[in-house]
């Protein structure tokens, strides 16, 4: 029994010491300051987290301005080319074989412009649109509506809303 007593006794001043020395880092350990600090750094991280997601988001617009703005300048240096196409299919020929042929090189051009975006802009019987329409001449003719366009003397191409090259056009007074 004594030494159930005694193994009692060294548990009790083994539990008493443990609490004198919670105490003893209580006391020095300020608890309000601990959560404050907890607080801030939790701030910092969310901060930190908003900046991030926000840099994301900017730097995939950016990315898509950058191709969007490389996809237009490639179509720009690619419009000569299908300009010339489409005054050669225009010529005047006796060999139906060879102008069937530029009709198809020509239209698998457009099909491949167009597979990057690239629309035409609609002139004749539109109205004139500054944004979209470049007018080089106007006419007088009573059957059309004021501001129509009559004729379409180079064709104006657009990537989404951007226009790439404006329409030239004869517009009625």
């Amino acid at each position: 029994m004594k030494e159930e007593s005694i193994e009692e006794q060294d548990k009790q001043n083994l539990e008493e010491d443990i609490a004198q020395e919670v105490e003893v880092i209580e006391s020095n350990v300020d608890v309000e300051k601990l959560k404050e600090e907890l607080d801030n750094t939790t701030d910092r991280l969310k901060r930190l987290m908003a900046e991030f997601d926000n840099y994301k988001k900017r730097a995939s617009k950016e990315r898509g301005q950058l191709y969007n703005s490389l996809v237009a300048d490639i179509m720009i240096a690619f419009l000569p080319v299908m300009d010339n196409l489409e005054k050669a299919i225009n010529t005047n020929t006796e060999d139906e074989g060879y102008k069937q042929g530029m009709e198809l090189v020509a239209k698998q051009f457009k099909d491949v412009l167009k597979s990057f975006g690239l629309e035409e802009i609609k002139t004749e019987g539109e109205l004139f649109n500054p944004s979209l329409h470049e007018a080089v001449s106007s006419i007088q003719d009573d059957t059309k509506k004021s501001q129509e366009i009559v004729e379409e003397y180079r064709k104006g191409y657009k990537i989404g809303d951007k226009v790439i090259r404006h329409a030239m056009v004869v517009v009625n007074q």
